[in-house]
This record gives C-alpha cells, sequence and structure tokens, in this order.
C-alpha cells in the first residue's frame, strides 16, 4: 500500500476545491463506503457539503486523513462515521479501546482547529439476505450497541453532536430494518433519506454549540 490514509484519493479533488464562500457553512462528512455511498446533494439540496468517504477504510486511516481531508479544507464543522470495519477485524484486529481512541483522536484535531463536531452513531447490521448472510456473525450487534453507548456519552462530555442514525434504522431484533439495506450494511436510499434528517439536525445542534463556546 502506498500510503496507509490512501490520502492520494482525494488530493485532486481537494487541490480543486476552492475556499467557503463568505457565510457559507461547509461541513465535511469523513467516513468509509456508507459515506461514500450518501449522495449528499440529493439529501442536502443547496448545501455546500462535502463527501470525503472512503469505502474499507477504518477509523485509523481516517486519524491519518484528517488534516488534508477536512482541515485543509476549511469546514465549520465535520460529520464523523466510523467504525464499523474495523468491528469486523478488517485490515487488522483492534480492540474496542482503540476504536475509541481513534473516535477521540479525530476530534481532538476537529477542536484543535475550531472545527464544530458531529458523530453518527454506527448503523445497525442485518442478515436476511443470501448478500448479508455473514455480516452478524463479523460485526456482533452486541459489540455495536456498546461502542455506540461509548460514542453517546463521548459526544456529551464533549459537547459534540450525536446523529442517532441506528434508533432510525433498527427493527424489533435489533438488526436493520430489512427495507432500508439489500446487504445487510449499507443502507438503500431509504436508508439514507431516514438518516438525512438526523444528520440535519445535529448539524445545527453542532454549529449552535460551536458558536456559543467560540
Amino acid at each position: 500500500m502506498e500510503d496507509f490514509g490512501e490520502r492520494y484519493l482525494y488530493q485532486p479533488a481537494n487541490a480543486a476545491l476552492p475556499l467557503p464562500r463568505a457565510g457559507k457553512q461547509r461541513v465535511v462528512f469523513l467516513g468509509d463506503s456508507i459515506t461514500d455511498r450518501w449522495n449528499l446533494a440529493a439529501s442536502f439540496p443547496g448545501k455546500p457539503y462535502v463527501n470525503r468517504g472512503i469505502g474499507s477504510q477504518v477509523t485509523a486511516q481516517m486519524v491519518l486523513r484528517f488534516h488534508q481531508d477536512v482541515i485543509a479544507l476549511h469546514p465549520s464543522a465535520v460529520v464523523i462515521l466510523a467504525g464499523i470495519n474495523d468491528v469486523q477485524g478488517f485490515l487488522q484486529h483492534e480492540t474496542p479501546e482503540q476504536i475509541e481512541a481513534n473516535w477521540e483522536a479525530m476530534a481532538d484535531l476537529a477542536d484543535a482547529h475550531g472545527i464544530a463536531v458531529v458523530f453518527g452513531s454506527l448503523l445497525p447490521v442485518n442478515d436476511y439476505t443470501d448478500a448479508a448472510r455473514d455480516v452478524v456473525k463479523e460485526r456482533h450487534p452486541d459489540e455495536l450497541r456498546a461502542l455506540n453507548a461509548w460514542l453517546r456519552a463521548f459526544c456529551a462530555r464533549r459537547h459534540y453532536a450525536y446523529a442517532d442514525y441506528y434508533a432510525a434504522l433498527v427493527d424489533q431484533k435489533g438488526l436493520m430494518t430489512a427495507a432500508y439495506t439489500t446487504d445487510g450494511v449499507h443502507p438503500l436510499d431509504a436508508g439514507y433519506a431516514r438518516m438525512a434528517p438526523i444528520a440535519a439536525r445535529a448539524i445545527t445542534t453542532a454549529l449552535a454549540v460551536h458558536s456559543r463556546r467560540h
């Protein structure tokens, strides 16, 4: 691998991106394929929101590219959705504490550069289709819930906004509602439609809290 953080993927797009226009509050969405597949222009029409999702990434990679793909773009806020690939053990095996430390590292970087922080909860998963049959074995729902509980408490302690996508997508069995995914991990358009207003409210909250504190 040329660069563990895969910073080369967005280098040309970042170089071509002008500074935010006066009065416009740019928001960067940082994450893995769940973010990469999110059509932000459709979910947030007219908003200067920038997608910096990279498929299959883990939190350690996002820490490495945080300067280039978030800070250097001068956003007012960042929406971080990360950790589902860490739980699967993609690339490397990690403890929950290591995932939490990487979330904290990204938050510290944002704080140091005056960027308001939104964390998205990990999404539920399911194994309802052939395409999803190994998903629950690889990403155990109990572990996802425990990480979300830590993240919610961390956001409360640090006065960050917590976008609870999990609650909007979960069914009575504690798995992702069948209508929102076919592969058990990635939302369909109907799933993103549930997530968008949650993200919008969290961004509004984060920006308001941030302006009061600064």
